[in-house]
């Protein structure tokens, strides 16, 4: 295993905090772990030698390998199901009395591979039923890896994956492709708008609020103060009545944001 120099440990972990908000200073094993068999595969037999090249690559695809590689992107269908319960007899049945234009927007922000913004788009669709053709319910999903994304917009997923839902949702929104997998339908897929998205972003380049933000479990690597600087952001990008999810192992100081406290890991905007 390639081992860090204080140095280089230093510059890697000031570099994803200062452009990506993530804290490193505690996972040095952690990346020597995850980053030596790169290093020796891209021909590098140091970290100082591997960094320039990433900082060097005006492409922008060495850094997403290595955001890629320091990024926890573990998920799955229904994660945190109380969330999805809440979402389903609470705040979609006030969407639906209070959205006059009947155009939801929605955001699930850190979205990894997508099992989080298709499980929203199938309670949707189960949810409005036959009047879904009347409302628009396209959902944002956004993340920082470029790879998740590519995976999430396939929707591909293995039995084993498949098998943590309903058989109803099996049988109603997966068509089995070959021995071990299942692709998500088009109805469904088409419900999702991925893009990459940094959420350290100064401005959040949005023109309309949203109705409802799911960031979970993002923010465990954030320090205290960016994790607020970015929930201020999004209480600013939430409509009045709109709701926040987040993780069940992260929290908000109450007395620091203006979301009042729901049930526990969500937040809505009075």
């Amino acid at each position: 295993m390639i081992t860090l120099k204080d140095s280089e440990f230093r510059e890697l972990t000031g570099y994803m905090k200062a452009n990506y908000g993530i804290n490193l200073k505690e996972k040095r094993i952690l990346i020597e772990g995850r980053l030596s068999n790169l290093i020796t595969e891209k021909g590098f037999t140091n970290f100082s030698d591997y960094l320039k090249f990433v900082f060097e690559d005006s492409s922008g695809d060495e850094i997403s390998t290595l955001i890629n590689k320091l990024t926890t992107n573990h998920t799955f269908f229904m994660r945190e199901a109380d969330h999805f319960e809440y979402f389903k007899d609470t705040v979609l049945p006030y969407l639906e009395s209070n959205c006059k234009t009947k155009d939801l927007r929605i955001w699930s922000a850190g979205c990894s591979s997508g099992e989080e913004p298709y499980t929203l788009a199938l309670i949707i669709a189960d949810y409005f039923g036959t009047q879904k053709a009347m409302w628009n319910t396209k959902i944002l999903a956004t993340d920082i890896s470029l790879r998740v994304l590519e995976a999430a917009e396939k929707g591909v997923y293995s039995g084993e994956a498949v098998n943590t839902i309903s058989r109803y949702w099996a049988l109603k929104y997966f068509n089995k492709i070959d021995n071990d997998n299942y692709q998500i339908c088009d109805q469904i897929r088409g419900e999702i708008i991925y893009r990459n998205f940094n959420l350290m972003a100064e401005i959040f380049p949005f023109k309309k609020k949203f109705h409802v933000i799911f960031c979970r479990n993002v923010m465990i690597y954030f320090e205290p103060k960016t994790k607020m600087e970015l929930i201020n952001k999004f209480y600013d990008m939430t409509e009045t009545g709109g709701y926040l999810f987040i993780g069940h192992s992260e929290s908000v100081n109450k007395d620091e944001t203006r979301y009042k406290y729901v049930m526990p890991a969500v937040y809505r905007k009075g």
